[in-house]
């Protein structure tokens, strides 16, 4: 293990693909063998084929799952569920790192959580969306608060709401959305999701209805 530490923790908790770890030990005769056993002990987490992260143990530093997530499968930006919990605006841990993508949606298990990207039209993607540091280093793609739920609206199905109540209803009961922290949700992001074409009737009543809360506080 304290090999392990000299080599790897100056690499922190940024994941790391397979020709990078080879790099450290280029002493080895058999270095392909020593990632292995380091993967067997779980100095070195599993991403995804030839991607890993350095174990917290190890490298000091928790795990960045907001990075791992744009790393993994990209372009892709964290949003969604996980998003509106890291912002507070929900209550319950979302234990899946939720994140949308311009590309097919997919679904990854790795030795370090499950990832769930999700498709959104292209002229969505953009919106809304900011590089912000991650935990322990680095910096990653994170939606905004207004564009996490907006996407969370545009990809539920079958939601049919047709008027300012219906839709605080939906927010606060469905979603559990704490409508004391409306402030966080910027209207000028709603309007461009309700002028692109995508479910317009419905971030019509988003925008009243958040604007009508925030009036309130």
């Amino acid at each position: 293990m304290r090999n392990a530490e000299v080599l790897l923790k100056p690499f922190g908790n940024i994941p790391l693909r397979h020709h990078t770890v080879l790099s450290v030990l280029n002493g080895y005769k058999t270095p392909n063998n020593k990632i292995s056993r380091w993967l067997d002990e779980g100095v070195l987490l599993p991403l995804k084929r030839g991607m890993y992260v350095v174990s917290p143990e190890v490298s000091g530093k928790p795990v960045a799952h907001l990075l791992v997530a744009n790393v993994l499968y990209g372009p892709s930006c964290v949003s969604l569920d996980y998003a509106l919990w890291h912002y507070g605006l929900i209550p319950e841990a979302v234990f899946e790192v939720t994140s949308v993508t311009p590309r097919r949606s997919r679904q990854l298990d790795t030795g370090v959580g499950h990832f769930a990207y999700y498709h959104v039209p292209e002229i969505l993607y953009p919106i809304g969306m900011q590089s912000v540091a991650a935990t322990g280093g680095g910096y990653c793609l994170l939606a905004t608060p207004a564009k996490a739920l907006c996407e969370r609206l545009l990809l539920t199905r079958q939601l049919r709401v047709h008027s300012v109540k219906s839709m605080q209803a939906f927010l606060l009961e469905d979603m559990r959305f704490d409508d004391t922290e409306a402030e966080m949700i910027a209207l000028e992001t709603i309007a461009f999701y309700q002028q692109s074409g995508h479910k317009t009737e419905l971030f019509t009543q988003l925008y009243w209805a958040i604007q009508q809360w925030q009036r309130q506080s």
